[in-house]
């Protein structure tokens, strides 16, 4: 992925992408005592302490909304078999600790329990993805703890944050509420994480990435989930490969085989899957997608360009405004040369932003009328078209300075959205990468003498 197509998505980005990768699975001993004032959701599977009443509430909500989403996805009822114990820690406005949403095992009685750590810092409802996320993860780990083993599974548990950011995106695209720019956008920049390097992704390597780098990895796992289930008999397939990948200690693509046998055709077959999934998420749809005011006036410019025909058969391409050299021509010439921009028009009213729509219409009478070579009024109604849509351009940008405006003087708290950027300039800041070379050496002092600064000297030795 290149440095400027990152940067260009990462303005791209209005989600908050700095999700907390829950920690590998540890073995723990229990806390002495129990904690008070705890609650049990709807299901009896979590159980929420620490924190106010408020807090609690909507932990138990946000789980068992989180646990309703993946059996929807996967298509298979509710029968848990392992607890979860989520503990609260703090209150809004405390400071923000490192890690604000923490996982592990504990042993009670021999029985394993999964409990989940959560900093109330920020509040719940600023740490919903991040918390749901993890939920999801223990609910991963869920599937190959057995609750009546004794101790300690047999060897360390490992859910892919591929995975866990895959199934949260999959849903999310199930239930609209994905940003289909973003697949858009790596549809059309090529920009999909490849699958060698999602499956090496591991949980510090995602902890470090940047924004645009972290949105790119939750579509490019979304899209995979998603090309899982649509294989043939792929939510059986995808129900059996969950319970097997936590404790898997081989590679991804052979355990993918195992159980999604149709992927044996060919080796690159998974990313072909792949390809397509990300086509027809990222493509347009003409009927659904809607341009925006400004992408709807790009469109119109590139729609209105006449076709002229040289002595020499060449085609060339000129403005709208040029249309009074049609009036020279037999009317053969001139309706061939308005039929490229009357195709163009017809295809854009499908998606055009809606009060695009009567100005289309009216440029199509014009063309037509061009055509007829009857262009008495042509150049005052081209007049007032312009001025129409330098207008709508206008108020649209005046509407949308408004909404920013509004939304920076009515904003009470941050929205958390980058973090993750905040944290890596700090330790680029905090270990800076200095070079040694004599290039080096003398650019830093110059870049002294520049700004005036002495070089330091070592302190003479008392007499």
């Amino acid at each position: 992925m290149s440095r400027c197509f990152a940067a260009w998505l990462l303005g791209l980005i209005t989600v908050a992408t700095a999700e907390e990768i829950p920690r590998a699975v540890q073995i723990t001993e229990p806390p002495a005592a129990a904690v008070p004032d705890a609650i049990i959701s709807r299901t009896q599977q979590f159980r929420v302490s620490g924190g106010d009443s408020l807090s609690r509430g909507a932990a138990a909500l946000l789980a068992e909304e989180t646990k309703d989403e993946l059996l929807r996805l996967t298509g298979e009822q509710d029968a848990w078999k392992m607890p979860v114990s989520i503990r609260l820690h703090g209150k809004p406005g405390d400071p923000l600790p490192v890690r604000t949403v923490a996982m592990r095992l504990n042993v009670i009685e021999g029985v394993p329990e999964l409990r989940l750590d959560v900093h109330l810092s920020r509040g719940i409802e600023h740490e919903q993805e991040r918390f749901k996320r993890t939920i999801t993860a223990a609910l991963l780990y869920g599937r190959s703890l057995r609750p009546d083993a004794e101790g300690a599974p047999e060897h360390d548990l490992s859910v892919p944050p591929w995975l866990s950011d895959g199934l949260r995106e999959a849903s999310a695209w199930r239930l609209n509420q994905s940003d289909h720019r973003l697949y858009e956008a790596l549809f059309k920049r090529g920009g999909l994480f490849k699958l060698d390097g999602l499956f090496t992704v591991d949980e510090n390597e995602f902890e470090s990435l940047d924004g645009a780098s972290r949105a790119a990895f939750r579509v490019s796992s979304g899209t995979l989930v998603m090309a899982l289930l649509e294989q043939p008999q792929g939510r059986e397939g995808f129900r059996s490969f969950l319970t097997e990948v936590a404790s898997y200690q081989g590679e991804m693509p052979g355990l993918l085989r195992k159980h999604f046998p149709e992927l044996n055709l060919s080796e690159t077959s998974l990313s072909k899957w792949c390809e397509l999934q990300l086509a027809a998420k990222g493509g347009r749809k003409l009927l659904t997608d809607i341009l925006t005011i400004q992408q709807s006036e790009t469109a119109l410019a590139e729609a209105l360009r006449l076709d002229f025909r040289t002595a020499e058969g060449i085609v060339l391409q000129k403005e709208l405004a040029s249309w009074p050299e049609l009036a020279a021509l037999a009317e053969p010439e001139r309706i061939a040369a308005v039929r490229q921009p009357q195709d163009a028009l017809v295809r854009l009213s499908y998606r055009c932003f809606p009060s695009y729509r009567p100005l289309l219409a009216d440029y199509q009478q014009m063309l037509e009328s061009i055509a007829k070579n009857k262009t008495r009024d042509v150049a005052q109604r081209l007049a007032a078209l312009d001025e129409t849509r330098v207008t709508m351009v206008a108020r649209a940008a005046r509407a949308k300075d408004y909404l920013d405006w509004f939304e920076i003087t009515r904003a009470r708290e941050t929205s958390g959205a980058f973090d993750d950027y905040q944290r890596l300039k700090e330790r680029l800041k905090a270990n800076p990468h200095q070079r040694k070379d004599e290039l080096s050496a003398y650019l830093d002092r110059m870049d002294r003498i520049f700004h005036r600064e002495q070089p330091k000297t070592p302190a003479l030795p008392p007499p």
